[in-house]
């Protein structure tokens, strides 16, 4: 039997693969607004957007307004870790029909620069 009260998203491999609107619940409701949300964060030494960078590994959207999402870092010394998770909570929990925000930082798998999205490629000149 399905789980039908969450919707999760592997973030990761949708923005890797540039299909971040894959499966196609996420287009609609909420999830696009998390989407959105987590793409006014950004990483303060590189000027591209958390989900795009690719630091966005996993959303997962309970019925009771329940966010749940992993994400990484660039580098795991990362000064502002810290900051950067409440800013990723701060940006979900805005959110109309959000009822709770939980961030968690994952460092497996790795980050590396395959899980950014093309267009954060292009704009740091890497393709």
């Amino acid at each position: 039997m399905m789980d039908t009260s969450s919707q999760t998203l592997d973030a990761a491999a949708a923005t890797a693969t540039g299909d971040a609107s894959s499966p196609g619940w996420v287009q609609d409701g909420l999830m696009s607004d998390i989407i959105g949300a987590l793409r006014t964060v950004h990483d303060p030494e590189i000027p591209v957007n958390l989900y795009d960078l690719g630091l966005i590994y996993r959303i997962d959207v309970k019925d009771q307004g329940i966010v749940e999402i992993d994400m990484t870092l660039t580098a795991p010394g990362c000064p502002v870790a810290s900051e950067m998770l409440g800013w990723v909570k701060t940006a979900v929990s805005g959110l109309e029909g959000v009822t709770e925000a939980k961030v968690n930082l994952v460092f497996d798998p790795p980050w590396d620069q395959s899980r950014m999205s093309d267009e954060a490629k292009l704009e740091l000149g890497l393709v």
